[in-house]
């Protein structure tokens, strides 16, 4: 078989990361001397690799996150409550193998959104599948699915992701059917799948933005029973990093 059969072949079996290194390992092999074993090996690996990254890079598209946020890069220079300890917690993912939520609770600028992304995208590296919403975003889109008749299709789409994130929750208070419908989902959700909550209100006051006391206690009791909460005080976190940047350059 000819080597242009064999990029054929590969392009129409869309084999795209072994004909990639295939075109590699061709103008070299007689240098490298490789066995077509080893070369083998090395093809397969190459197209493993090629569609694990085609998969994840669909995942973070999916998840719709939309800031390139690590975990690695959270600044800790800054006088804040959360740890390194903590961050490692986080990043480990067991929370989310075991179906754990995960709240994180602090004022505005303290870099929960940050990590909330941070964490969704490492995440998606790891093979689990997203979904991120800003909670007024996740309120908007059960009024329309419900006012269109499609509302078991959204809670569906709720349901599916390995994780999903909200984002500031408590900015205003919530109806009793939309605590009604949120409860709903956070208990299909409750059988392996995590949900990560970022928002400015102590659990404890969580009824301030849930009137009905029973659905605020139904709620909270899944995040704060099995969940993992951080409380994160100290300066904002955009505040720290805007300083840096403005720092003036010492003189020579």
């Amino acid at each position: 078989m000819s080597k242009g059969t064999i990029r054929e072949l590969m392009t129409d079996l869309k084999l795209h990361g072994m004909k990639s290194l295939y075109e590699k390992e061709r103008l070299r092999t007689k240098d490298t001397e490789l066995s077509s074993d080893e070369l083998l090996d090395q093809l397969l690996q190459a197209e493993s690799d090629y569609r694990e990254m085609r998969r994840s890079e669909s995942r973070i598209k999916s998840s719709k996150l939309k800031t390139m946020a690590s975990l690695e890069d959270f600044d800790f220079t800054a006088k804040r409550s959360l740890t390194r300890a903590d961050a490692r917690e986080i990043h480990s993912l067991e929370w989310l193998e075991a179906g754990r939520p995960l709240v994180l609770i602090g004022e505005t600028g303290v870099g929960k959104t940050y990590l909330a992304h941070a964490t969704g995208l490492h995440a998606c590296a790891n093979k689990k599948s997203v979904l991120f919403l800003s909670f007024s975003h996740f309120l908007e889109m059960a009024m329309l699915h419900r006012a269109s008749g499609h509302y078991l299709k959204f809670r569906d789409k709720m349901i599916k992701p390995d994780l999903l994130i909200l984002d500031d929750f408590g900015m205003k208070k919530i109806t009793n059917s939309e605590a009604e419908d949120w409860r709903e989902i956070l208990e299909e959700r409750s059988f392996g799948k995590s949900t990560m909550l970022t928002t400015q209100l102590p659990v404890k006051h969580w009824p301030e933005a849930i009137p009905d006391p029973v659905l605020a206690e139904s709620i909270s009791d899944r995040f704060e029973g099995p969940g993992l909460v951080f409380k994160i005080t100290g300066p904002s976190y955009r505040g720290v990093k805007c300083k840096k940047v403005e720092k003036p350059e010492k003189p020579e």
